[in-house]
């Protein structure tokens, strides 16, 4: 569901899927071609998410802007299911791990990867293409050629899947 706030209003570009159980709220903008998954939580309520183009939020993601500032998700971003993005920044490309956690103004790198779980600390930053892993997060080693492949793969697969629930669409049954 998309709801105006405070005179703050969701604009969504074109062939974006956002699931009916996902809540967009407020000064919240999602390009073309993007993956709104079930359960997701968007609150542009007293800031601002920009969301650019294939970028793929999976199911039970949290997004919520600094107070006053802008939440920046860039191109082609995947952000695993059960993430808590609170950050100012992700660069394109990067894949933030199920369950991760970006406290306030943390900033993510192009192509960089978090792992499942990692906690990266508010003000932290992480640098273009890398691995970080942990409780804080901490570069572990650089992204190569086949975590690239593995990930352009996945990056393709939610946005034919944002496609395919808009074309096909989903038909709710009755339980026996």
């Amino acid at each position: 569901m998309l709801y105006k706030f405070d005179n703050r209003q969701p604009s969504v570009g074109k062939d974006t899927y956002i699931s009916r159980s996902a809540e967009v709220i407020g000064d919240v903008a999602i390009g073309d071609n993007c993956y709104v998954g079930h359960g997701v939580i968007l609150r542009g309520d007293y800031g601002r998410i920009e969301i650019e183009e294939g970028t793929a939020l999976e199911e039970g993601v949290i997004v919520h802007a600094p107070p006053d500032d802008t939440s920046h998700i860039g191109k082609k971003v995947t952000v695993g299911h059960g993430a808590i993005v609170h950050g100012k920044h992700i660069g394109d490309m990067a894949v933030i791990g199920m369950g991760a956690v970006l406290s306030l103004w943390s900033e993510i790198g192009e192509w960089s990867i978090i792992a499942e779980g990692s906690v990266v600390k508010m003000r932290q930053g992480i640098p273009s293409n890398v691995v970080a892993a942990g409780n804080p997060a901490k570069v572990i080693r650089k992204v190569n050629a086949r975590d690239k492949k593995f990930w352009l793969y996945g990056k393709r697969l939610y946005i034919d899947l944002a496609k395919k629930y808009l074309d096909t669409g989903m038909e709710p049954i009755d339980q026996c």
